[in-house]
């Protein structure tokens, strides 16, 4: 499997023949002009995950793709001309022959004065689980986690310790685009999750990663 990130949670997953653009948002790093996508996953409607020009541009470039996503994100998408196939969670999608699973129902709580949100989190290939913004637990093993490390939802000490629950042989940061430096917040789940035979790495934008 090759990870490469396109900035926040936006990454561009190859899994043997299959090719999947995840979440690109308004943070998102991603070159438009990528061709030959086979499917694009969107987790929730937040604009740091669904920008709808740039999923307009993968559109166009990418005329038979497949869009998986929750309902409200379906419908946002529909308002704009734009098809796509609702998933939940305990669906399971092939595509290439890959299998996708999806976990999930909820964005995790902001303020309890602020309505929750549909989020679907994705397990590709049995391998690699993207969780979207929420820490749910798939409860089964995980090779390669995209941990979310920053947000209004979230402290680092419950990053850590979500890693820490799922146990995987490696992680990487995700939904780190909204600081200007992620020095700090990086250095410390690395620190604590090397300690427990955890590999954290820190994945360079727009590089390619072998895992």
């Amino acid at each position: 499997m090759n990870i490469t990130k396109f900035g926040h949670s936006c990454l561009f997953v190859e899994e043997q023949e299959l090719r999947i653009i995840v979440d690109p948002g308004t943070y998102s790093t991603m070159q438009n002009g990528l061709h030959d996508i086979d499917v694009l996953i969107i987790t929730h409607e937040h604009e740091d995950h669904c920008d709808i020009n740039s999923v307009a541009a993968i559109v166009k470039n990418n005329p038979k793709i497949t869009i998986l996503t929750n309902k409200s994100v379906s419908e946002k998408l529909k308002k704009e001309g734009i098809a796509s196939q609702i998933v939940q969670h305990g669906e399971v999608a092939r595509h290439k022959d890959i299998t996708i699973e999806f976990f999930g129902h909820n964005h995790a709580v902001i303020h309890s004065s602020i309505p929750l949100i549909e989020n679907v989190g994705f397990f590709i290939a049995g391998r690699f689980f993207y969780p979207g913004d929420d820490f749910t637990n798939p409860n089964r093993p995980v090779d390669i986690l995209a941990l979310p490390v920053q947000g209004p939802w979230l402290k680092i000490s419950e990053s850590i310790d979500y890693a820490l629950a799922l146990k995987p042989k490696i992680c990487f940061p995700i939904h780190d685009g909204i600081m200007k430096s992620s020095r700090v917040t990086n250095t410390i789940p690395s620190r604590i999750l090397t300690e427990h035979g955890i590999h954290f790495e820190v994945l360079d934008l727009d590089k390619r990663y072998e895992f």
